[in-house]
C-alpha cells in the first residue's frame, strides 16, 4: 500500500451502494476529530494480498517487529465487500487500542487493531469518538 496524489473528496463522491453514505458519515466524524492532520488515500495490496483503497488519517512512522519502520496512518477506513473498516493503529500499555476498548464500540466485531462495522446502526458512536481521541492523544507526532 502506498499513499497516492487522488482527492479523497472525489474518491468519496464516486462511492455508491449501500455503504456509500456510510463511509461518508465515518468520514466526516474521524476527519473531525482528526482535523490539521493529513488525510490521504492509500491505495495497493493490502494484507492477504487484497486491492484495497482506506483513507488515511493522521501521518505516522510504526515501528516494525523486525526493526525500521513504515510510513503508515494512524487511523484508517476502507469500505470491504460486506462492511466497513476501521483501523486503529494506536497502543496503551502494550495492546492495540482497540482491543482495549472492544466492550465500548457497540456490536461490532472488533480484533487487535481493527473494527469491522456492518452498518453504522451497530456501532456506539460515543465510544468511537472516545477511541479516536485517545489514539490521537496517544500518537502526538501524529501529523
Amino acid at each position: 500500500m502506498e499513499r497516492t496524489g487522488r482527492d479523497v473528496d472525489a474518491f468519496l463522491a464516486e462511492l455508491d451502494g449501500e455503504r456509500a453514505e456510510s463511509m461518508r458519515e465515518l468520514d466526516r466524524v474521524i476527519s473531525g476529530e482528526f482535523a490539521g492532520l493529513e488525510r490521504a488515500l492509500w491505495e495497493g495490496e493490502f494484507w492477504g494480498g487484497t486491492r484495497q483503497a482506506i483513507i488515511g488519517y493522521g501521518a505516522i512512522s510504526q515501528a516494525r517487529p523486525r526493526g525500521g519502520s513504515v510510513e503508515w496512518f494512524l487511523v484508517g477506513l476502507a469500505d470491504q465487500s460486506k462492511h466497513l473498516s476501521v483501523y486503529v493503529n494506536a497502543a496503551e500499555d502494550g495492546e492495540y487500542l482497540v482491543k482495549r476498548r472492544a466492550g465500548e464500540l457497540g456490536r461490532v466485531k472488533v480484533g487487535s487493531a481493527a473494527i469491522t462495522i456492518p452498518s453504522l446502526d451497530r456501532l456506539d458512536r460515543d465510544g468511537f469518538v472516545a477511541l479516536l481521541r485517545r489514539a490521537r492523544e496517544l500518537e502526538p507526532g501524529a501529523r
